[in-house]
């Protein structure tokens, strides 16, 4: 039986590893073993930060509501217990958008949310 040449198949395997790497600096984007590292950590991070980022927006998401809710003399979380006693069914993300872009129709949602807890 004759012998098989790995050669395509490790430099295949190589070339998808320095395509991920391309733009990283120095070495990590040449030297293979390094660049394995670098990818291999980068994946990681990217992996993990996917599921931060979704936090983080969220976060940041309410510190808008709340800023335009304060303008209204109204807390943030009057102002959910108010909607929800409205039933008004608007994600975080829309108030946030509504708050900073639209404030008139964001007034009239605070004011909304504030007769359905005087109702309450």
């Amino acid at each position: 039986m004759s012998r098989v040449s790995s050669g395509p198949y490790t430099r295949r395997r190589r070339k998808k590893i320095l395509k991920q790497a391309k733009g990283f600096r120095q070495s990590r984007s040449k030297c293979i073993r390094i660049a394995k590292m670098a990818v291999e950590k980068a994946l990681t991070y990217s992996y993990r930060d996917r599921k931060t980022r979704k936090r983080e927006m969220r976060a940041l998401w309410n510190i808008r509501i709340s800023a335009g809710a304060k303008t209204l003399g109204l807390s943030y979380s009057r102002l959910i217990d108010g909607l929800k006693k409205a039933k008004v069914a608007l994600d975080r993300k829309i108030l946030a958008d509504l708050a900073v872009n639209d404030p008139s129709a964001f007034q009239q949602l605070a004011e909304l949310a504030q007769g359905s807890l005087k109702k309450a």
